[in-house]
């Protein structure tokens, strides 16, 4: 027991600022060993939620300034130049199936995050050290990074042949971003967000410490566990990594509030629209579209399948639909043409769909969508999440789960129909004039069971600030799917207006419900 003792309290060495965290870490080790009579080491969930539990009994610490002047200036590509060193790869030399690489500190990336391995035989701590990277044409003396502590890590995994991809990273904050087949990088999740879109200013909570079960030798799954802490809240986190075509990463989350928040945002997922079909690019630009995700999508508890196109507003637009237990959201990249895209480089349409599954019963709340104006690619200008109505209650812990699954091939959506695109346009109702025309296009198998006489019906609503002029519902003869045109004008110019439609073949709804914001201009 004493030289387990002594084993722990040298694992947890580490930088001053990590102080509290290392005290949290040592007593869940030794609350393990002391409840194991077999003197077998075992390490989980519970024992994670306990640090949580500790650190939200505690005055919040604000972590200090400790990133070295050389690496807080770098730029983007500077920082890039930093890698990891293949050789150092964690895994490789054992012929693991899953493979770990380190993430430098520097740039925005600056506090550390202390990363440590579960085995058999206990925990321990994997050391920063400056010798596993190539700092490339920077500036910087490796001997004066000692003790300096990584920011995140990598997962490589064989889902494209024999070569271990990189197929989940955690960077920053809470953020973490996944692969499945064929997949390259676009939307992030995150832990959870805290009052985003609200006017008092949003707070990020941000990983503190990451252990790393070990891998069997044909493992197909990797567990990964995160301390999370902010000003507010503290959590627990369980992440189970399943790559695959699909990738799917199982989220167990438990949280205490220090103090009540305004806006608990659950299972967030982050992504970026910049123009697209139904917003004209603001410059000239050879590329029709730019974004990693093009719509929002909700399958709510009643069945109804909502879709909701997104947009780069000119003002913050936060949208919600209200409904209780959904049965699942997300960020979807539904837009899958490369000639809609023409970016050899960014390569936009294998950008990943991220999709939720809540587990159990998460009760009322919202979906909530917070579209933000931006100038260019560069920045993450959309946030989806689930608002409960009921917050949890500090110092109380409060448990959600759910799967997380990055699509491509088989995007969550309805059975029959759904919305391929939306277009606007000016509606050209006289000249001159403000009408709006709008082009919905719907596809789906539900299109090939229809006689060849079918007359389906466009069904359309929209709010008090909408006057819908005309409308038209007609078969698409190029897609094999139906096409819905509108025409509409906004009553007042300076605020938003919603439009709903769906299609409907006698007393059946045969498509999703598209439901549309128009920004105002």
């Amino acid at each position: 027991m004493r030289r387990l003792i002594d084993i722990c309290m040298k694992s947890f060495r580490t930088t001053a600022d990590c102080a509290r965290a290392v005290v949290l870490s040592c007593a869940i080790v030794l609350l393990v060993l002391a409840q194991d009579g077999q003197g077998a080491f075992a390490f989980g969930f519970d024992d994670v939620a306990h640090g949580a539990e500790q650190l939200a009994a505690a005055s919040y610490k604000k972590p200090g300034d400790t990133l070295p002047k050389e690496l807080a200036t770098l730029t983007y590509d500077q920082y890039r130049d930093i890698r990891y060193r293949p050789d150092n790869v964690w895994g490789r030399e054992a012929r693991l199936p899953f493979e770990i690489g380190f993430f430098h500190r520097g740039l925005h990336y600056d506090q550390p995050v202390k990363i440590s391995e579960i085995t058999e035989q206990g925990v321990t701590e994997i050391k920063f050290d400056p010798g596993l990277f190539d700092y490339g044409a920077n500036k910087v003396e490796p001997a004066k990074m000692g003790g300096l502590g990584f920011a995140g890590f990598r997962v490589h995994f064989a889902i494209n042949g024999k070569v271990k991809d990189e197929v989940l990273s955690f960077l920053g904050a809470s953020y973490f971003r996944a692969l499945g087949k064929e997949q390259g990088y676009g939307l992030s999740a995150r832990a959870l967000a805290i009052d985003t879109g609200l006017p008092s200013g949003e707070e990020f909570p941000r990983f503190v410490e990451f252990w790393i079960e070990r891998p069997a030798a044909a493992a197909k799954e990797l567990v990964i566990y995160g301390l999370m802490d902010s000003r507010r809240v503290a959590g627990a986190y369980r992440f189970t990594l399943k790559p695959s075509a699909e990738t799917v990463i199982e989220v167990k989350a438990r949280l205490y509030l220090r103090e009540a928040v305004g806006k608990l945002g659950v299972a967030p997922l982050t992504s970026m629209f910049f123009f697209g079909e139904n917003q004209k690019s603001p410059a000239d630009d050879y590329r029709p579209e730019v974004h990693d995700s093009d719509g929002l999508s909700l399958r709510a508890a009643n069945g109804e399948w909502i879709w909701r196109p997104l947009a780069n507003p000119k003002h913050l637009l936060v949208t919600s639909f209200a409904t209780a237990n959904p049965l699942g959201f997300g960020l979807m990249q539904r837009d899958r043409e490369f000639e809609h895209y023409e970016d050899l480089e960014a390569r936009y349409e294998n950008r990943p769909s991220a999709w939720v599954e809540p587990k159990g019963s998460w009760g009322p709340g919202r979906v909530e969508l917070v579209q933000i104006p931006s100038p260019d690619e560069s920045n993450d200008n959309i946030v989806a999440y689930w608002v409960p109505d009921t917050p949890p209650q500090p110092k109380q812990p409060w448990d959600v789960e759910y799967r997380l699954l990055w699509q491509k091939y088989a995007d969550a959506r309805p059975p029959l129909a759904w919305v391929d695109q939306t277009r606007r346009g000016h509606g050209y109702e006289k000249s001159p004039d403000n009408s709006i025309g709008l082009i919905v296009d719907f596809v789906g198998p539900v299109f090939k069971k229809l006689p060849a006489d079918a007359r389906l019906e466009g069904i359309v609503s929209g709010d008090a600030n909408v006057e819908i002029l005309r409308r038209h519902t007609y078969r698409n003869d190029v897609t094999g799917g139906w096409r819905m045109a509108l025409t509409v004008r906004r009553v007042d110019n300076g605020k938003p207006a919603e439009l709903r439609a769906y299609l409907r073949n006698g007393n059946e709804t045969v498509s999703e419900t598209w439901s549309y914001i128009l920004p105002t201009d």
